[in-house]
Order: structure tokens, then sequence, then C-alpha cells
């Protein structure tokens, strides 16, 4: 099959009319393929769980792959890179979201699969003290060689302060999107839109020439929580999207932070509120970062793929231990996945690694580089 005609298939698969990514997932995994979707009878797809009769007759071939078809035109014609939730270059981060969408846009060129990602997030009306302590934080991170990729919305306020010191510190950045590619929202941030799709990326789940809308916004918080390792909450007052975003990433069992502000204080009133029911942790500067993520301070870059002395490893260990090396924490079957092995063999080689202090299990099996 041509690889426009896979592409058209993927994007099908994503805007089926009453599904969402869950039930899309399910589907395709009974199914064993997602050009299945569009090729089986109605009678086998209505055997599915949690299809049925209904749903089975809404998905019509034609209507849905010509719907597709256009929008491979856009992607072509824009340069736009479409990642599919079982390719390899989807944001892994984002993969273990159940409810991560079926398909990313994408326009820059950054990796989704940095070892370090971090969300910055806060209310549209940033005081001095929250842009400060923004910029504070992206600025530390630089300047002790973590390097991380920094995530955030590109709305008024903290958003765009996140993604401009980004860019004055020489960080990546990814902006998420809640409308088409072809948009830019709000206007008046297209420069630095411009200027972050040079070193880092624009990202959206929607179709090209879909428009802007209020349920959107809410909608791409979970995509900025779930490709991140920690949201980090800025300023927020007692509702927005800020706190959506932090709930979201609660969910996702990612670390949230939350700088506090006076007790009086209305757009600090939300991180308060996060810190006290202890759904945030209370950051003050980049130390309290490295401290509950576990990053290492080195006055020069590391060498990722340096690995101790005297410790003799296999291929396959030396394997695993790389792709650990280049991640915050990673799970067994990430691992398995990138390294391409059998869970048996990269089970059993975690274990001798783990023995000779290399690396650290953590609940979940989760694991993280000891040095």
């Amino acid at each position: 099959m041509e690889q426009e005609e896979i592409l058209k298939y993927k994007i099908a698969a994503s805007i089926i009319p009453n599904t969402g990514p869950v039930l899309i997932r399910r589907i395709i995994a009974y199914l064993g393929s997602y050009e299945a979707l569009f090729t089986e009878k109605k009678a086998r797809l209505e055997k599915v769980p949690g299809i049925g009769e209904k749903l089975a007759a809404l998905i019509k071939p034609n209507e849905v792959l010509l719907q597709a078809d256009k929008e491979v035109e856009h992607v072509l014609k824009n340069n736009i890179k479409v990642l599919f939730y079982l390719d390899k270059n989807y944001p892994f981060r984002l993969k273990n979201c159940e409810d991560a969408p079926i398909v990313l846009y994408t326009k820059g060129s950054t990796d989704f699969n940095s070892k370090k990602i971090i969300s910055i997030v806060g209310t549209r009306n940033a005081t001095h003290y929250g842009k400060e302590k923004c910029e504070e934080i992206i600025r530390d991170a630089a300047d002790r060689n973590h390097q991380p990729v920094i995530v955030s919305g590109l709305a008024y306020g903290i958003d765009i302060c996140a993604h401009k010191s980004a860019l004055k510190y020489k960080l990546p950045t990814i902006a998420v999107l809640g409308h088409g590619l072809s948009f830019m929202y709000p206007s008046a941030h297209k420069s630095v839109a411009d200027q972050i799709i040079e070193t880092g990326a624009l990202v959206s789940e929607f179709l090209f020439a879909q428009k802007p809308e209020p349920q959107y916004f809410a909608k791409r918080n979970r995509i900025i929580a779930g490709l991140a390792d920690a949201t980090i909450v800025v300023e927020s007052g007692e509702k927005g999207g800020a706190l959506i975003t932090a709930e979201i990433a609660n969910s996702y069992n990612r670390d949230v932070f939350a700088f506090p502000g006076r007790t009086n204080d209305k757009f600090s009133a939300g991180c308060n509120l996060l810190i006290k029911s202890n759904r945030a942790a209370l950051i003050e500067n980049i130390a309290d970062l490295e401290y509950i993520l576990g990053w290492q301070y080195n006055k020069t870059k590391p060498d990722a793929t340096q690995k101790p002395i005297f410790v003799e490893l296999t291929p396959e260990e030396e394997n695993i231990l790389s792709v650990i090396q280049k991640h915050v924490s990673i799970s067994i079957d990430q691992i398995c996945i990138f390294c391409d092995l059998p869970v048996s063999v990269v089970s059993s080689s975690l274990i001798n690694m783990e023995f000779n202090g290399l690396v650290k299990c953590f609940p979940g099996k989760v694991y993280k580089p000891s040095v």
C-alpha cells in the first residue's frame, strides 16, 4: 500500500462520527488493523464490543475516506507531519494516556520523546510576578543544562510567556493548538508561532480547516498534560484551563507543581488551592523541580550514552541502558518497543542492571537511570 493510501486510512480512523479515541483503539485492536475499519463487512463491525448496530451504520467508508483524502491533500501541500498512535514516533508519554488523540498533526521538528519535557500553564491575565517566575524557571533549566522541551498552549498570559522564554533561552518548545493548522489563534501570536516551528513544533489533533471553538481549547489541555513528565501551574484563578490541565496531569499520574502566591491574590488562588489540597507540589525554584523529578545538575552536558566502568554489559543490556538514559522515566513495555526485544529478555536484563546499580525500578515497573 502506498504511503498516501496508508495516511488516508490513518486519518480516516480518527474522524469516524460518534466515536472517540478510546473506542477507536478498542475497535482497531479487535479487528487487527485500522484499514479493517473501512473494509470489514457491517455484520462483523456490529460484533465489536461497544459498537452495535447503530454505530456500525454510522461508519460509512466512502464518506469518511473521501474526507480523509481531502485532508491528505492539505497535509502534503503544507508540509504537515501526521503522527498515528501506533507509529513509533508518536509521543510515548501521550501514548500511555487512554484518551490521547488517534492522530496528531504537527508542523516543525522537535523530539516528542525527548528525555525531559515539562508543560507550563497559567492564567491569561498574568501578573508581573507570574511572568517573572515563568521566565525564571525556564532560564534556570537552560542554565543548568537540563535542556527540557517546554510545552504550552500559545494563549495570552503565562502560555505565551513560556514560549517566548523558551525561545529566548534556546530551548525547544511545543505549542498545542485548539484548532486546525490553517489558523492561528490568537493572531497576535503568529510571529511567535513562526519562530516555534524553526526549533520546536505546533501540534493539533484537529483537521486542517477546523476553526477555533471554546470547547476545543479545553479538549487540547489533555495533550498539554500528556506530552510532559510534569505540569507547572504558574498562576491561576479558582477556575480556568490551567486547573483543568493540572487535574488531567494528576489523572495521568504525572507530577504537578504550582507556584504559591499571596492569600489575597485572585490570580494565585488556584495555585494555592492545588497546593493546599495536595494536588500539586509547591515549587519555588529549579531546585524543587530537580529534587522531585530526579534531575541531576551537571555543569557540563552529560553524555547520555555513557555507562559506568567496570560493568560488563551484553549487547541487549547496552541497548536497554541507552534507551533508559534517554528518558526521565520509562515503562518496561516502552523499553520493549524501543529496543524491539521480547519482555522476557528485557525483564531479565533489567534485573541484572538493577543489581549492578545501573537502573532503578519504581512502582508500575517504571525504570529510571541511576547515574
